[in-house]
């Protein structure tokens, strides 16, 4: 008889979904965000036990809590080095890190540039609405100068970070920006992100009912005529973010510096979409090469030398 070939699971969009009561305010953009990373993994049919979800603190630090995969809601501004460790410890994992604005760009810039210049094969998305949610509505790093939500009693004295700026200066491979209530583009960046190979940067616009009276979702909306303040890359045909020959240094500093000026377009053009792509060797790829049997196994089911550290631990007491 012919042997029987058992077709793949189909996994349903609900089994990324945990019955956590999600308790964000109403109107949050955390619910855009949500629901997105949940569609992008049904997309993809990532089986769920194969992803790794990793937070820091703040209200997007509870986004673990409703994605059925595994999952570790860490310490503030801790978790890119938590993901890079899980990554490292089993590189079959679909590692995926989120984190705010502050949590993020504030306590967790050094780790934000340094995992820039890994290119470890993992994604990063970054909840941002300009505020610290959770602690009642402070300035975060991306607050322009001058700018006065209606939780602050007095403007901003200081200049707002560029996150994507920093990303193209620290060495992401992958990096792009979305808004939280285009969920429909913003699956497709999710997805884009994931599949790229290498170290994915996701900046999402989101917007904060409670704290932030600035940047609403009127504002994002635009003017009564319908012209909204985002600008979709896709949309122009001469937009070209992919890095086709990585030797080519000319090419990389062309797409670089356009991806750099447009990110700092502000005011009536706020451009979402891809702005940079280059494929270059992971860090978990080097370290393979280094260490033979890794390109066969994760590190967790390589049969490690035990050794007794009771000496070690007696000689420090």
């Amino acid at each position: 008889m012919p042997e029987t070939i058992t077709p793949p699971k189909k996994f349903s969009l609900q089994e990324y979904k945990t019955e956590v009561h999600v308790d964000w305010c109403p109107g949050c953009g955390d619910f855009g965000i949500l629901s997105s990373i949940q569609q992008a993994f049904f997309q993809l049919q990532i089986p769920p036990h194969r992803i790794a979800m990793i937070s820091g603190i703040g209200c997007s630090g509870k986004t673990p809590h409703y994605v059925d995969t595994y999952g570790l809601h860490t310490l503030h501004g801790r978790a890119l080095p938590v993901a890079t460790g899980a990554k490292l410890a089993n590189h079959q994992l679909t590692v995926v890190a989120v984190g705010g604005d502050g949590d993020g760009y504030g306590i967790g810039a050094g780790y934000f540039v340094n995992s820039g210049r890994r290119n470890l094969d993992m994604t990063y998305i970054v909840f941002n609405n300009g505020v610290y949610g959770l602690t009642k509505g402070q300035a975060s790093p991306t607050l322009g100068k001058g700018l006065q939500t209606k939780s602050m009693p007095e403007p901003s004295i200081q200049e707002g970070v560029n996150p994507l700026a920093v990303a193209l200066g620290a060495g992401y491979t992958w990096i792009g920006r979305g808004y939280a209530l285009d969920v429909k583009s913003l699956v497709s960046l999710i997805v884009q992100a994931i599949q790229h190979k290498g170290t994915s940067f996701l900046d999402v616009f989101q917007t904060c009912p409670v704290y932030n009276d600035l940047r609403t979702k009127e504002w994002y909306a635009g003017d009564d005529i319908g012209r909204t303040r985002l600008r979709r890359l896709d949309a122009d045909a001469s937009w070209d973010p992919v890095v086709k020959d990585p030797a080519n240094l000319d090419e990389v500093v062309q797409k670089k510096t356009r991806a750099l000026q447009t990110s700092y377009e502000t005011g009536d053009s706020l451009a979402v979409g891809l702005f940079y792509k280059i494929d270059l060797p992971t860090y978990d790829e080097q370290l393979a090469g280094k260490v033979p049997a890794l390109k066969e196994h994760p590190l967790i089911d390589l049969p490690l030398y035990q050794r007794d550290v009771t000496p070690l631990f007696d000689e420090l007491a």
